[in-house]
């Protein structure tokens, strides 16, 4: 695999759009015009991993001030605020062809590494109960069930603090 990390343009909308189509049922997928949006305000939050000229997996999200994910923030892509102490993850995409190599964690590891250089507090993302295990190897620590409801299902925050 020839891979390359990046963060994402404008002109990355459509490959986005399909892995995230791939990555996630219809109910909690995003949309081409959330993603639209989303990358027209903060493209630097994105962070990419291509084979080749492919898109292989993704992980994006916001940042804020606010210490906890909610659902409006996946469809209001102005509540970013980039100066903001908290990065939201919103989805971590990998395309079923390329899971189980190491992809999804080396881009959680960039988004750490990035997240400390940008003197956030830390990191919050909410994933499903069987997920739990695998964030947490990360440093992330279960919260409970989160307020967000999104697509119907229950999620569970996670949270990785680099400073109080």
């Amino acid at each position: 695999m020839n891979r390359e990390i990046r963060t994402a343009t404008i002109n990355d909308l459509k490959q986005v759009t399909e892995v995230e189509s791939r990555c996630f049922p219809a109910a909690e997928a995003a949309t081409e015009s959330d993603y639209r949006e989303r990358l027209e305000i903060y493209p630097n939050h994105f962070w990419l991993v291509f084979d080749g000229d492919r898109l292989v997996s993704f992980v994006d999200g916001m940042v804020t001030d606010e210490p906890h994910l909610k659902d409006e923030m996946y469809k209001n892509a102005k509540l970013h605020n980039e100066k903001g102490d908290w990065q939201m993850i919103f989805g971590v995409n990998t395309i079923p062809e390329y899971r189980r190599q190491g992809i999804a964690g080396e881009i959680i590891m960039r988004v750490i590494e990035d997240s400390k250089k940008q003197n956030r507090k830390g990191i919050v993302l909410t994933c499903k109960e069987k997920l739990i295990p695998y964030y947490s190897k990360f440093g992330f620590v279960n919260e409970g069930i989160s307020e967000s409801s999104w697509g119907g299902e229950v999620w569970y925050e996670m949270r990785l603090t680099f400073r109080k």
